[in-house]
């Protein structure tokens, strides 16, 4: 069976009974199997969805099936799919059924998209290789010897190598952009509050936003379409309408700025530089406005970003005590003891690390000096952001400033692994839309991402402007 590019291709030859929903699942079941030494799934639901594949094909034959009949999609192992494990692939959770379904999930069910299993990531959302998994590294498609990227490995490495049509991923401080970079993927962050988080197990809720991998910026639309929107269940989710993402908004040129650090910063790899330029090149052949500006602030958001995070991760992860459900320890001997003991057993050293961090900003002696100057910078950086947006339409930039990094690489310093999060955090502690589109690969064949971001809400915009880039020359 060929590796459809996009959903449009599937239904029509569903349409023509050249393919059936049966055989689609069979097929990345069978990529699934031939590829598990990538790890990019935790769990597959093999008769589950064959079941439920000869269930839409009935449908098909009769005209009633939903507007994502054919669509197969992977979860990431953050995301709760009811009467399923969801363990944040860690330990604390190991063997834990959701009670309920994410409200993002349902409505791909709805419209009769298959679900067929959950993907491996960093332990709850933590990471950007995807080394800090209870279930194991997740290897890149592109050369088994480098990591994927993280928090959402598994989720970009299932549409990579074709197990899987969408994955559903999550992004808190570039988890879906930075894999999509480094696997050469679409990646997509929504507004936060776009997509309701009813389902997520929380990192650090004001950052957290469910994202899209695709192979086409027209099936990304058409997910977002569908699972965006209000949701009585999330108070955070936006009363903005959802508009159909995949009208194409009338042709127009744009203003649009770059960083000048992007291009002159010695810590960017000069192929990254290379292909951000050739980007600028090619946008303003099409007649787009370009200007080179500066963010004084740049050096501020990542450690804002950190400060807050962690602040967020310590208290949503204090539910994790070993009293309600969960890892418990054997070797308690009271209520101190069962706590120490079955968080320390249960969590790996990355989530120890922030969690203790978190703690620390939080505590009285530093709450003022950490985390309120945190929370003022991140206001600042947010009006310095929302200025630029006000005079250009859009921001682009590299999505990471390397290419895939070696597996091991930067296991030994926290501090570098950190900074492959250096262009991805600007969007999520502003809030705002980015996407990540593959715009070329370096010298060793590994992907090149290129990150876009625009005003709250602009995602049609972001899309118009990635499928020029990209070249799509079918119809949305």
């Amino acid at each position: 069976m060929k590796n459809y590019h996009r959903l449009g291709e599937i239904q029509n030859d569903l349409r023509l009974q050249k393919v059936s929903c049966l055989a689609l699942v069979e097929h990345y079941l069978k990529n699934i199997e031939d590829n598990k030494d990538l790890n990019a799934f935790i769990e597959v639901f093999i008769e589950e969805a064959k079941e439920r594949a000869k269930a839409i094909d009935l449908k098909l034959k009769h005209n009633k099936a939903g507007k994502l009949a054919g669509l197969i999609f992977g979860i990431k192992d953050l995301i709760c799919y009811q009467d399923h494990q969801v363990s944040g692939s860690s330990n604390i959770l190991k063997g834990f059924e959701s009670q309920i379904t994410a409200t993002a999930v349902q409505r791909l069910l709805d419209e009769d998209a298959i679900v067929i299993g959950r993907q491996n990531c960093d332990e709850f959302g933590m990471g950007s290789s995807n080394e800090n998994s209870a279930h194991g590294n997740v290897r890149n498609a592109a050369d088994h010897s480098r990591v994927p990227g993280g928090s959402s490995g598994g989720s970009a490495v299932a549409v990579q190598a074709d197990m899987c049509q969408i994955s559903l991923g999550t992004d808190t401080g570039g988890s879906v952009r930075q894999p999509a970079a480094f696997t050469g993927v679409i990646g997509l962050k929504p507004t936060y509050s776009r997509i309701s988080r009813w389902g997520l197990l929380a990192y650090a809720s004001s950052f957290d936003t469910i994202g899209i991998f695709s192979k086409s910026i027209e099936d990304n639309a058409t997910v977002l379409a569908v699972i965006a929107g209000k949701d009585k269940l999330d108070g955070t989710s936006s009363s903005e309408p959802v508009k159909a993402f995949n009208d194409n908004p009338d042709k127009q040129t744009y203003k649009i700025a770059y960083l000048s650090e992007a291009i002159t910063s010695d810590g960017v790899q000069e192929e990254v530089k290379s292909v951000l330029q050739r980007t600028l090149d090619t946008l303003a052949n099409e007649g787009h406005d370009l200007q080179k500006i500066d963010f004084p602030l740049l050096d501020y958001i990542l450690p804002a970003y950190y400060i807050l995070t962690t602040a967020e991760a310590s208290t949503n992860l204090s539910r994790y005590d070993g009293a309600h459900y969960g890892h418990r320890s054997i070797d308690t001997t009271n209520l101190e003891s069962m706590y120490k003991l079955s968080r320390t057993e249960g969590f790996g050293p990355e989530v120890q690390r922030r969690i203790m961090l978190g703690t620390f900003v939080l505590s009285a002696d530093y709450y003022d000096a950490y985390f309120t100057k945190a929370q003022k910078a991140r206001q600042l950086i947010k009006e310095a952001t929302e200025k630029i947006l006000s005079e250009f339409d859009f921001i682009v930039i590299p999505t990471t400033p390397t290419t895939a990094f070696k597996l091991g690489q930067h296991q030994d310093s926290p501090l570098e692994m950190y900074m492959a999060d250096l262009f991805t955090v600007q969007a999520s502690v502003t809030g705002i839309p980015a996407i990540s589109i593959p715009m070329g690969n370096d010298s060793n064949n590994l992907p090149i991402g290129i990150q876009i971001m625009s005003r709250a809400f602009d995602e049609n915009k972001l899309f118009a402007i990635s499928k020029s880039l990209l070249k799509e020359e079918t119809p949305f």
